[in-house]
């Protein structure tokens, strides 16, 4: 995965692993009386990605819950039951603090739209530093064989290859239930037609930047797109790897994915939810998943690897600007569904009022 959240500290089988609701009520803790009720509940994965939305959302309370990390230990919410909550980074963090979010008793989520809202390294096929990408498919890319690729065989692209297979063409088994999650697709649909006009910021020095880039999508002005992430722990970067994770992504969702993105925690994530779901305490038809470019995933033509690795460290505006389109990108959402619960409570409309 990419350096994307380094700047304050960085960045299944199938439908089945996602796709089904849930309707039963789970238990609350003796000692809450009454579960809050919330319709939206935000995401984040640091300080970085949460602050933006804490300015944008006011929210007016503070809810403690025991098992969250230690440095982002309560949940905040708005009068208008939308709330807020910030995991700490990487796959362990985000599974541990959602887990503790749903079985905390505090919340009753089975209603509750998640939008997941972080930063990520982008490929420049697909996007720029700032763009927004709605994901339809969260793919694992740490859940392999490797093979370091001074060693691998000679007509190998990488050294990557499924767990228990022989290639890096063979689909593997989804032994683990957690290496594909496809989101609901009419919750991505209504996503990007609520923010097809938002107005993302962009700088002068990353548009400057951009301009070393081939590809037409790199050196566009950031924009909403819809195109899928890829989890890993790894904070890997380079042209070699970035086609990896291209292969890998259209692999595991036999051709049906593109990879765009690439982040530490969305599998681990939606993992925690799935089961949280099983538990009969959310709906994982109710997740969205949106990621926006904070770095390039590979070096421009003629630029080597570390020096790509430091170039865009140096950019002083690119996790600010990253972080900050978060919010223009994914309020719309966020506020048509606060505004407007009678319209989402049994479900995704079919036409949203923005």
């Amino acid at each position: 995965m990419p350096f994307s959240e380094r700047r304050l500290a960085l960045r299944p089988y199938w439908l089945l692993a996602l796709v089904f609701s849930s309707v039963a009520g789970g238990a609350h803790a003796d000692e809450h009386p009454a579960a809050r009720a919330v319709h939206v509940m935000v995401i984040n994965m640091f300080q970085l990605e949460a602050a933006p939305w804490l300015e944008a959302l006011g929210p007016t309370t503070e809810i403690r819950v025991p098992g969250l990390s230690a440095d982002y230990p309560v949940v905040r919410c708005t009068a208008d039951d939308i709330c807020q909550m910030t995991t700490g980074m990487g796959h362990a963090n985000a599974a541990a603090s959602t887990m503790a979010l749903i079985f905390s008793g505090l919340f009753d989520l089975r209603q509750t739209y998640f939008l997941i809202a972080g930063i990520a390294g982008i490929d420049p096929a697909r996007g720029t530093i700032g763009s927004a990408a709605w994901a339809r498919y969260v793919v694992d890319s740490g859940i392999a064989h490797e093979i370091d690729a001074r060693e691998m065989p000679p007509a190998w692209a990488d050294g990557y290859f499924g767990i228990l297979t022989g290639s890096p063409d063979v689909v593997p088994e989804f032994s683990y239930r957690t290496e594909v999650f496809r989101l609901d697709e009419s919750l991505l649909s209504a996503a990007l037609k609520l923010s097809a006009t938002s107005s993302l910021e962009d700088s002068a020095e990353l548009a400057d930047y951009r301009r070393h880039y081939r590809e037409p999508a790199a050196r566009a002005a950031p924009a909403v797109v819809a195109c899928d992430t890829l989890s890993s722990d790894t904070w890997w970067t380079g042209r070699r790897l970035g086609e990896h994770a291209r292969h890998w992504t259209a692999l595991l969702t036999h051709g049906a994915g593109v990879y765009c993105t690439t982040q530490q925690e969305d599998n681990a994530t939606l993992n925690a939810l799935t089961r949280g779901a099983q538990a009969g305490l959310v709906s994982t038809l109710r997740v969205a998943v949106l990621r926006t470019g904070s770095d390039f995933d590979r070096p421009y033509p003629g630029q080597a690897v570390l020096a790509s690795l430091r170039a865009q460290l140096a950019l002083a505006d690119a996790g600010r600007v990253a972080a900050d389109n978060l919010v223009p990108a994914g309020l719309p959402l966020v506020r048509a569904i606060a505004g407007h619960w009678a319209q989402w409570q049994t479900g995704v409309p079919a036409n949203p009022t923005p």
